[in-house]
């Protein structure tokens, strides 16, 4: 994306008066049975007892070898659990969860489509909306609201909200997230990924809990210190691509990591990117590069790129 007076003006205008999103595409299900607590308590990172009805709860669903399987957003209804997800899992992480119901009183029902799935980033002034549930969410790395209504009321409660908030473009929503330092499915999250390698650590696992599948591996990392590499923040001058390769200067046959995010930084004015480093390069100088392309200098940012 190049930068543009428009998209700065809808940048700012987020920044200081929040945004409108539209979630409700979002893979959605609904946990009922009187061990829903204890069982999804046990297949997540994240404490499940401390979920309440006026927050979503960020959670890892982890493999035995602690590898995710994906990101879950949790919240408390009356008689069941809340769950959203990235759409591409809603198959497999319903039958992940399934897997490991056996003697459960639980049930996991799709209810992808049933509700409206609206956010707004972030929550300055906010002054609610009638008909909805409204909870505290930080996506996108920064607090904000969800709302959610029977999908039938969408188009009501979207004409509520943007008379006080416009519409965040996704590349304006991807730069917000990139500024955040916040992983996304499908760019710094897949099936290989451990949640401390991309800072999940610090927001969606809970190291005091009770047992969890993966949960050997997760806490075993944690004694240990540290991962082999590390999400990171990356700015420079020149446009960065997911794919590009980073090396040190000193050595740059050795490749150092990889970009998977990157876009213009409205709030930095510069190039931003997140990406994995290698533990035994956090101090070096570095290049990226694309398979033929030149070398593009990039500097080392501690996460967020922007508060």
């Amino acid at each position: 994306m190049a930068p543009s007076d428009s998209l700065a003006a809808v940048y700012a205008q987020a920044r200081n008066c929040g945004a409108l999103l539209d979630l409700s595409d979002r893979a959605q299900f609904r946990l009922t049975g009187a061990d829903r607590v204890r069982y999804l308590n046990g297949q997540v990172t994240n404490d499940i007892r401390r979920v309440r009805g006026d927050a979503a709860l960020p959670a890892c669903v982890t493999t035995a070898k602690g590898k995710l399987s994906g990101i879950i957003y949790v919240s408390a209804g009356p008689d069941f659990l809340r769950i959203d997800t990235e759409p591409v899992l809603r198959e497999p992480l319903a039958a992940r969860l399934e897997r490991y119901i056996i003697a459960d009183d639980v049930a996991l029902e799709d209810a992808t489509g049933q509700e409206c799935l609206l956010h707004v980033v972030p929550p300055r002034l906010f002054a609610g909306c009638p008909g909805t549930e409204i909870r505290a969410a930080t996506r996108f790395g920064v607090p904000g609201i969800d709302l959610s209504a029977p999908f039938a009321e969408r188009d009501r409660i979207l004409r509520h909200l943007v008379i006080s908030y416009g519409f965040l473009p996704p590349e304006l929503a991807e730069c917000l997230r990139i500024e955040s330092g916040a992983p996304a499915w499908g760019a710094e999250l897949n099936e290989d990924t451990l949640p401390p390698e991309a800072g999940l650590d610090k927001t969606a696992i809970d190291y005091h809990k009770g047992c969890y599948i993966g949960q050997e591996v997760i806490s075993r990392l944690k004694s240990v210190g540290h991962v082999n590499r590390q999400l990171t923040g990356f700015t420079a001058p020149q446009p960065l691509a997911p794919g590009m390769t980073l090396h040190p200067d000193a050595e740059p046959d050795k490749t150092a990591g990889e970009i998977t995010s990157a876009i213009w930084s409205f709030g930095l004015e510069s190039w931003a990117a997140l990406g994995y480093l290698k533990r035994a390069f956090a101090d070096a100088a570095l290049h990226a590069r694309s398979t033929g392309g030149p070398a593009i200098a990039v500097h080392t940012r501690i996460l967020p790129l922007v508060p």
